[in-house]
């Protein structure tokens, strides 16, 4: 399929690229293309500065990143900031972590563009969903443990009158959950699962700054993982999975063991 280039536009083109979960070599070859000829490179909070450094030296870089509790930019002002960026420039990147349709308000500033009158392509990330388990040797699915995945956030927006996920639907899954943004609402996302029947020894793992060199995981149960997390101060950044797969990390763990073994030079 031909590729739209520079310069068939009346104004700039915005492109969402996923940088994938914090693996710079996870970044796929499309998206390291567009970061090559970007003119401006929009770009969130944990995009890794490997990936950043795969742009031109001339490329304008603006950090608009959220991390809990600090914002640099609203939503409403990155997407003003997308469309001032677009009438000017001829090649935006809008860069942002995973993948920018997964928990990524993708969808909402392509709307915003859409609505404008700008052109704009989609660059899928490899998600953290997938990756981050993977990386702590957790396969989201397998025939003897589990058929399924539910990928959900922890924290949703604090505008709503009530909350979309269905708690107690969930609980009774017999699917492995993935919880994005979750770590500061460990303690009532598990008192929740259990009051709504899943086993309190079911097995979980927190999984922070999953796939960089700053891994860390912590495995424990519905009953047992909210004082864990919060003995060993963990915070956010963090992929929660919960289910019976995450059992098979003591056999399939792969990535903080290699590192273990071989640390990096000083």
């Amino acid at each position: 399929m031909e590729r739209m280039v520079v310069g068939q536009f009346s104004q700039g083109r915005v492109y969402l690229v996923g940088a994938g979960p914090g693996d710079p070599g996870l970044l796929t070859v499309r998206g390291s293309e567009l970061l090559r000829q970007a003119e401006v490179i929009v770009y969130d909070h944990l995009v890794s500065r490997e990936i950043l450094d795969l742009a031109s030296p001339q490329a304008r870089r603006i950090y608009v990143g959220k991390i809990a509790g600090k914002h640099t930019f609203t939503q409403d002002e990155i997407n003003s900031l997308l469309l001032e960026e677009a009438r000017r420039s001829a090649l935006v990147v809008r860069l942002k972590g995973g993948d920018p349709f997964i928990f990524g308000r993708g969808g909402e500033e392509c709307a915003f563009l859409r609505e404008h009158g700008v052109e704009f392509e989609v660059v899928p990330g490899v998600s953290a969903v997938s990756a981050v388990p993977a990386y702590a040797g957790i396969p989201l699915t397998c025939r003897d443990h589990s058929t399924a995945f539910v990928a959900v956030t922890g924290h949703e927006h604090t505008g709503k009158e009530r909350s979309q996920t269905d708690w107690s639907l969930l609980a009774r899954l017999d699917a492995t959950l993935v919880v994005f943004m979750g770590i500061l609402s460990l303690r009532p996302i598990c008192e929740e699962l259990i009051r709504h029947g899943r086993p309190p020894e079911t097995p979980v793992a927190v999984i922070r700054w999953g796939t960089t060199p700053e891994q860390e995981t912590l495995t424990g149960t519905l009953e047992t993982i909210a004082d864990q997390v919060e003995q060993h101060q963990l915070r956010p950044p963090g992929l929660i999975v919960i289910g019976k797969v995450v059992r098979l990390r003591d056999k399939l763990a792969w990535f903080e063991t290699a590192r273990a073994l071989d640390p990096p030079e000083d």
